[in-house]
């Protein structure tokens, strides 16, 4: 777990100093690993694209363990693989670019960095605050929590999967989009539900659990992998309500897509923050014990 922290606090570091890192990720060999699998369907063909480079990754994490200098070795590859999963634009980054954009035109089209590929983020308060909370669940705590589980594989495991089920740029057939879906909403689950109750300790308690509430009441018990975590993007809209309703100009600010995306990220480093501190005391008392 210690190298595993140091793993990450080494990549959000580099990702703050040098944005463009992700930039320089090539997904290439997985497209053409897809497209080498045109002739399968269906579940098969999903299962295939994913084990198959999780199993690799596996098995390098393994042979790099053995050999000399092995934790340097470990701590680089999960470096760089983390890299590749916090992607496909650094999160922080892409706030900026909105943030300082000179002009109207060029903060909508710094918004559309936060949407998955071939979809598209209207340009108003609700659908940005949306966008940022499923980006910041896509491209940072999602990668975390499998990474922190699972090591290396499940950071890739989990990137491989949104890929496949939330690009639309990918040519997969019907009934591969529909389980490519099913397995990125599945791997969205539990940090979706973590994050709902970290934004609730970190934040409004009683609107963020509100707003779960009436989303577990109206859930159908296959939505944990048929449907999108949307209750995440609501929790933490409903605490950012919250804020706003406390302050001057409340029409104002609850109209004004920049002071959106301003709260959202603050509730998110702070979401960010208490799941570091949680990493942190795991690793002191192992240390202590």
């Amino acid at each position: 777990m210690a190298l595993s922290l140091l793993a990450v606090l080494i990549a959000l570091g580099l990702l703050h100093l040098l944005p463009q890192l992700v930039q320089w990720r090539d997904d290439s060999v997985f497209r053409g690993w897809v497209r080498q699998l045109d002739d399968t369907a269906g579940r098969g063909r999903v299962l295939i694209t994913l084990i198959v480079p999780t199993l690799l990754c596996l098995l390098l994490s393994d042979l790099l363990a053995r050999a000399p200098l092995g934790g340097i070795l470990q701590l680089i590859f999960a470096v760089a693989v983390l890299l590749y999963g916090l992607g496909p634009h650094a999160f922080e980054a892409d706030l900026e670019a909105v943030l300082h954009a000179p002009d109207p035109l060029a903060r909508e089209a710094a918004a559309q960095r936060l949407a998955e590929p071939g979809q598209r983020v209207a340009w108003n308060a609700h659908a940005l605050g949306q966008a940022v909370a499923m980006a910041a669940l896509r491209r940072r705590f999602g990668v975390l929590l499998w990474f922190f589980l699972l090591g290396p594989a499940g950071a890739l495991l989990y990137r491989l999967a949104q890929t496949l089920g939330r690009d639309d740029t990918l040519a997969l057939d019907a009934g591969s989009g529909t389980h490519a879906r099913f397995v990125a909403n599945a791997l969205d689950w539990l940090p979706a539900q973590l994050l709902v109750f970290t934004l609730a300790l970190v934040g409004h308690w009683d609107a963020v659990m509100a707003s779960w509430r009436r989303w577990r009441q109206r859930a159908a018990p296959t939505s944990w992998y048929a449907d999108e975590p949307d209750f995440l993007a609501a929790a933490a809209c409903a605490d950012i309500d919250v804020e706003i309703e406390a302050g001057d100009g409340y029409v104002q600010e609850r109209t004004d897509p920049l002071l959106e995306l301003t709260r959202m990220r603050s509730a998110f480093l702070r979401a960010l923050l208490a799941w570091l501190s949680v990493v942190a005391l795991i690793v002191l008392g192992g240390w202590v014990t």
